[in-house]
This record gives C-alpha cells, structure tokens and sequence, in this order.
C-alpha cells in the first residue's frame, strides 16, 4: 500500500495489497459479511472496518500478519481460543505462513454484535428508569 495516498474504499484497499495477501482479504471481507450483514463499511483509521451500533472489526494487511482489532473481551471461551494470536495490546496477529482461521474471526464479529446489542438494551432501559 502507498502510505501517501489512503484507500477511501475496502475495494481500494484490498486492490492496493499484494496479490497474495487480496484472496485472504476478500475471504475475511465475506466472513464478516456474512457475520454481520446489516453492518457497514467504511476505511477508518486507514483499515478496512466494519460498523454495526459501533465498531465490529477493523482489519488491516501487514507483511507477515494480518491485524484484527478491536481487542477481544467478555467472552471466556473466545479469549481462549484468540490467545495464540494475542499481540502486547490484545490485537490480534494472524500469520500469513498460517492457515487464517475464518471460522474464528466470525465468531469474534458475532460476539461484538452481541455485546453491542447488550449495551443498547442496557442503554434503552436506563432511559426508561429516568
């Protein structure tokens, strides 16, 4: 990628990538897709990033990792299971001399829905208490 000249799209940033790192992209793209479909896309902080009553995921294309971030929190078992891909800030690195683990980062994005939908009921009945 051109560090001078940031992708406005998902689109562009996958096309800015190496042609071998685009198909893990487009598959993580899809998986949080299908994880969260109402969510939205957008660039922010220069990464890719999926958007559902708050931030889902961003991801990001390095030379020997991809990061996830947010980090992962609340759920016991999730957190067991990202714990070999923890960086020193809880972010997540997957390797790319790995096998991606899709199937996780769906369960990653569907957590965050969850814990997103938890805030806004918590929210909606503390309104109604007032």
């Amino acid at each position: 990628m051109d560090a001078r000249s940031p992708s406005a799209t998902i689109d562009e940033y996958i096309a800015a990538c190496s042609a071998a790192v685009r198909p893990i992209l487009k598959k993580i793209r899809a998986t949080v897709r299908k994880a969260a479909p109402q969510a939205t896309e957008k660039i922010s902080y220069r990464m890719p990033a999926f958007f559902q009553d708050g931030v889902l995921i961003y991801f990001a294309a390095f030379n020997h990792h991809i990061g996830l971030y947010p980090p992962v929190k609340g759920d016991e078992k999730l957190i067991k299971d990202v714990a070999p891909y923890r960086g020193p800030k809880g972010n997540l690195k997957l390797p790319l001399d790995e096998p991606i683990p899709y199937g996780l980062i769906g369960r990653i994005v569907k957590a965050r829905l969850n814990e997103h939908r938890a805030r806004s009921v918590s929210k909606r009945g503390a309104r109604k208490r007032r």
